[in-house]
C-alpha cells in the first residue's frame, strides 16, 4: 500500500507493543469521535494501551482493507481479530486517519468498532438506532 501503512501493519502484527508506540510522536493525540471520553494525549498511553490489547487478545491480527495517502493525512481500513485471552472471539473494523509529522503519528481519529456478531436485518438496524 504505502512505506508507512505497511510499517503499521507489521507493528500491529508484531504483538511487540514498543515497536507499536515508536511508531507515535510523543506528543500523539488521539481522539475516537464516537467515544469522546476515550481521548488522551500521549506515546506513553500507546505503549499502556497496546500492552493491554496484546495481553488481552495474544494472537491479534491486523489486515489492511485499504488506505490513501494525501501529503501528511494517511486513511487507512483495518480488520482486526484474534482471540481473547479468556477464549472469546475478538472482531473490530473500521478506519484510522493519521496526520503525520517528521514520520510519525502526531494525530489520529480513530472510527474503530467491534463487529457486531448479532444477524440485525438493515430494516430492524434502521427501528433500533433512528425509531426506539
Amino acid at each position: 500500500m504505502n512505506d508507512f501503512l505497511d510499517a503499521l501493519g507489521l507493528a500491529f502484527n508484531s504483538h511487540d507493543p514498543q515497536q507499536l508506540a515508536a511508531l507515535f510522536a510523543e506528543d500523539y493525540r488521539s481522539v475516537q469521535p464516537a467515544h469522546p471520553g476515550r481521548e488522551f494525549v500521549g506515546r506513553p498511553q500507546v505503549l499502556e494501551n497496546w500492552t493491554a490489547v496484546f495481553d488481552g487478545v495474544p494472537d491479534f491480527a491486523a489486515t489492511l482493507v485499504g488506505g490513501a495517502q494525501d501529503g501528511d493525512a494517511v486513511w487507512s481500513e483495518w480488520s482486526w481479530s484474534g482471540t481473547h485471552a479468556d477464549g472469546t472471539g475478538f472482531a473490530m473494523s473500521g478506519v484510522i486517519v493519521a496526520v503525520l509529522r517528521s514520520g510519525l503519528i502526531a494525530e489520529g481519529r480513530l472510527f474503530m468498532e467491534p463487529v457486531d456478531q448479532k444477524e440485525t436485518s438493515i430494516d430492524e438496524a434502521v427501528k433500533e438506532l433512528y425509531q426506539p
